[in-house]
């Protein structure tokens, strides 16, 4: 929550309504907050313990994914937010692709997202990663929409890789990434997170 709470005011800086409308925000924050719940977010811990970034996973959102995109062959990544003290280190790309092994691993064939519309430079961050956008869906009640994906299994930085527990090497075997939650079924999918992604790392 301190994470999310610091991404509001930076985000604020950086020109972006982002995260700035109180309706929206309490109720994404109400959900994020179940999500956590449910065990569906993780942190990246520092050498000292602190918190540097989390990531959360949900079912399909289906104000913006329809059946014809097939969402069950895809991973729904959301709430991406690194420190800003972590700004630097390519640490959301490091996420990215720690969720994108994930993917691979259930044998999804997606890593799926949906940010702010209006945030052009977030947009471009995650095309920079390889995610290719696929439309944006604008319902008058969501501030998010902007729909774009990218392979499941795709890496940016496989020489970097991210270990799963606090005392893991970082080239962890498959088998430990199996033993993450996986989503929940689809009968779920309208309790999904509202607020779309996290900021640009």
């Amino acid at each position: 929550m301190a994470l999310r709470a610091e991404a509001e005011g930076w985000l604020r800086t950086k020109g972006t309504d982002q995260w700035s409308d109180p309706e929206t925000g309490e109720r994404a924050i109400s959900k994020w907050r179940a999500s956590i719940d449910e065990g569906r977010a993780w942190v990246v811990v520092g050498e000292r313990d602190e918190v540097l970034a989390t990531v959360s996973r949900g079912p399909v959102d289906r104000d913006f994914w329809t059946d014809a995109d097939r969402p069950e062959t895809a991973l729904y990544l959301y709430k991406l937010i690194v420190a800003r003290e972590a700004s630097g280190r390519q640490l959301g790309t490091r996420v990215i692709d720690w969720m994108s092994r994930l993917a691979a691993l259930e044998g999804r064939t997606w890593v799926r997202i949906d940010t702010w519309r209006t945030n052009s430079e977030l947009h471009a961050y995650y095309e920079r990663l390889g995610f290719q956008h696929v439309r944006t869906e604008a319902p008058s009640h969501r501030r998010s929409g902007w729909l774009a994906q990218r392979r499941a299994g795709e890496m940016t930085l496989s020489d970097d890789l991210l270990p799963i527990g606090p005392h893991e090497v970082c080239h962890e075997d498959a088998a430990t990434l199996r033993e993450v939650p996986h989503q929940r079924a689809e009968a779920g999918a309208n309790e999904d997170l509202t607020s779309g992604n996290g900021t640009t790392p």
